[in-house]
């Protein structure tokens, strides 16, 4: 499944500096340009929008029986911890990896976004979604770490969220995981 899904997922990046590139987001090249401050001030305003449209476009995944059955699916045939590795966190359809991913997109005309740190955050996405597959607990809240979604993969109605927690937490859908020798042990 992932072999055919990166290919596509892939398109994204290149997709959002076109859109960049010919001056249709907010999208800023120099960090001069707002300075210091407003920088750590959009960069807070972008993370909020993609953790909210992250998490929201998820649980509809779920919540949606069509969007589950033809998009979602596919991801949860690794619905048993001993199933769940880095692999298991590529393998999406297509489709549904980049609707997941497109708040990333859809934020740049919302908010202004450093364009170094929108690239890196996108090459972020993918070595967090390894990460919370791999079945190594790897920390707590307010991050979403492997033993969240562990609960996720196997409960299917928890834990959403992207890199946080908050979400979950305000939204009523945060289930946490057992506590594994201070966040250090394997969950699977």
């Amino acid at each position: 499944v992932s072999v055919e899904a990166i290919p596509l997922y892939t398109m994204l990046p290149p997709f959002s500096e076109m859109l960049i590139r010919k001056g249709y987001t907010l999208t800023y090249g120099r960090l001069d340009s707002v300075g210091a401050p407003m920088y750590v001030v959009y960069f807070l305003l972008y993370m909020a929008s993609v953790e909210f449209g992250f998490y929201w476009i998820h649980r509809k995944m779920h919540e949606v029986n069509l969007g589950y059955k033809f998009l979602h699916a596919t991801h949860h045939v690794y619905n048993k911890s001993h199933t769940l590795s880095p692999f298991a966190g590529l393998a999406f359809n297509p489709f549904d990896g980049v609707f997941q991913l497109s708040p990333y997109v859809w934020t740049l005309f919302l908010v202004p976004m450093h364009f170094l740190t929108h690239e890196v955050l996108l090459f972020a996405t993918a070595i967090w979604t390894n990460n919370i597959h791999d079945c190594v607990y790897g920390g707590g809240e307010p991050f979403m770490g492997a033993g969240y979604h562990v609960i996720h993969h196997t409960g299917y109605k928890y834990n959403y969220g992207h890199y946080l927690t908050i979400c979950d937490w305000m939204f009523g859908t945060l289930k946490r995981p057992p506590t594994y020798n201070g966040g250090k042990d394997v969950v699977c």
